[in-house]
């Protein structure tokens, strides 16, 4: 079990690498991204147009919103494209016994 706080999301075999997921925890938009290795779990709402990060394409450690086009890095959630101007959170993700679980803060919850 990982530390406290952290948010049982999936198990690590349903993820593929480079397509995103969408999660939705107690109302709370959410998706995991595998790429590069790695597991990222990001904000699934793009801060400039408020649609769906998880339907956009993930290009290495980005994924881009399908509407307008803004990317975002995956890493810190800082928008590398116009027309978004605002990051979107990123949250912490353990991965324990094949398990994926993400840290979200209780008031987005």
């Amino acid at each position: 079990m990982p530390s406290d706080g952290y948010t049982y999301l999936c198990e690590f075999d349903v993820l593929e690498d480079g397509v995103p997921r969408r999660f939705e925890v107690e109302g709370m938009p959410l998706s995991l991204v595998l790429t590069e290795k790695q597991v990222f779990a990001i904000h699934d709402m793009c801060s400039h147009s408020a649609v769906s990060l998880s339907e956009g394409e993930v290009d290495g450690c980005t994924v881009e919103c399908w509407l307008h086009g803004s990317r975002f890095d995956l890493r810190t959630g800082s928008p590398l494209d116009p027309p978004a101007t605002r990051p979107v959170p990123v949250y912490p993700v353990q991965i324990e016994d094949g398990c994926v679980y993400a840290l979200l803060p209780r008031s987005e919850r």
